[in-house]
């Protein structure tokens, strides 16, 4: 199923900048049906988005546009300012590289939700709260993004707390769940 809207006013971007410390080996890699969790989540970004890149050190990953962190050791909030200091479109998807429960349909929500909004972001809400990894930024966040880095307010969801935010309900948590550590990562 092709994604719905204005494909030039879409980017996709996955981060993949992470140390995997508590997973002690790096999750973008972990085996997903019969290919790698990096490849799974960057093929649903690229669906849903019409392209995508990660953002990530160079020569990490293969097979995939690249971009390292502009400023480094600034954990994802790193990310999401290196992908909304390069893109060029209208609606930015940011995802973790690290959440196997993601569906195509689910990230093309999120796009038709941001396109027919006036906020800055559509941040997905589950019973837990909610997800700025795995959310649809609009270009004009780069300038509270750095913001906040130069503040060093580097936590996701103080970040988000400066933007108006569009939560997007989620009635299965499950497409959020994120991987860690060997104990949360079982082979899907």
């Amino acid at each position: 199923m092709a994604a719905s809207g204005d494909q030039k006013s879409r980017a996709g971007f996955v981060l993949a900048g992470g140390r995997s410390s508590r997973m002690g080996r790096d999750k973008a890699l972990l085996p997903f049906d019969g290919h790698t969790l990096i490849d799974r989540i960057a093929g649903l970004v690229q669906r849903a988005a019409g392209n995508v890149t990660l953002i990530a050190p160079e020569g990490r990953y293969v097979g995939y546009p690249v971009i390292p962190d502009l400023i480094e050791n600034h954990g994802p909030l790193g990310g999401v300012y290196t992908a909304l200091s390069t893109t060029k479109a209208t609606w930015n998807l940011l995802v973790a590289c690290d959440m196997p429960g993601l569906t195509l349909e689910f990230l093309e929500d999120l796009f038709r939700a941001a396109e027919s909004s006036l906020a800055d972001c559509v941040i997905p809400q589950s019973a837990s709260g909610l997800d700025p990894l795995c959310a649809v930024y609009h270009r004009r966040c780069v300038t509270p993004a750095i913001s906040s880095i130069e503040r060093k307010i580097l936590k996701m969801h103080d970040f988000v707390a400066t933007l108006q935010v569009q939560p997007h309900p989620v009635s299965n948590a499950a497409v959020l769940r994120n991987v860690n550590t060997p104990d949360q990562w079982t082979t899907p």
